[in-house]
């Protein structure tokens, strides 16, 4: 990460953080009317979740009790964005997730059904493979048919990757299908 994106993921994140819980950022305003009009894909990075960095060691996937997971504040604000989005009349055509559990939970507790897409999956300290997973990305998103609305439940570094911009805790990416980002916010 370069020095301008920390600087501009470092002052995002210290705006979020000031907002209170339920309001919307300016820009998901602008990412639902983007969306609406021309569809593409909502990146949603996890919500909130319990204090600490990465997973414990000797996590394991399915076993929700091995790893870092949503906190009451992330489940929350899980129910709020599907909320909003329902309010918005946002609906995806699909809702693909992580297979961390904080991502299913966020998922699940904004959308109710979703369905696990591994290159979604961490890559955080060298787990997965960064550039495979990277690429998948993008193969779905060129071979998308116009129009179509998707949610992708992931993590901050596969949105870094993909867009080379840093998300807080439970913000949304539009991109078009080529990857690029239109739009970013807050959903509340």
């Amino acid at each position: 990460m370069n020095r301008r994106d920390f600087f501009q993921g470092a002052v995002a994140a210290a705006w979020l953080g000031a907002l209170p819980l339920g309001a919307a950022t300016p820009g998901a305003e602008l990412m639902a009317q983007i969306w609406r009009r021309e569809g593409g894909v909502l990146m949603i990075r996890h919500a909130s979740t319990e204090a600490g960095l990465g997973d414990p060691p000797g996590f394991t996937l399915g076993q929700c009790s091995t790893q870092r997971n949503l906190s009451e504040q992330g489940r929350q604000e899980s129910r709020q964005m599907g909320e909003w989005m329902r309010r918005q009349k946002l609906q995806p055509d699909a809702v693909l997730s992580s297979q961390w559990c904080r991502c299913q939970d966020t998922a699940r507790l904004a959308f109710g059904a979703f369905e696990d897409w591994s290159p979604l999956n961490s890559t955080f300290a060298g787990q997965g493979d960064a550039g495979a997973q990277a690429s998948a990305m993008r193969a779905r998103l060129q071979n998308m048919p116009a129009g179509r609305r998707e949610v992708w439940v992931t993590h901050q570094v596969n949105m870094t990757a993909l867009t080379e911009a840093y998300p807080g805790l439970g913000e949304g990416f539009l991109v078009d299908r080529q990857g690029r980002l239109l739009a970013r916010g807050r959903m509340p």
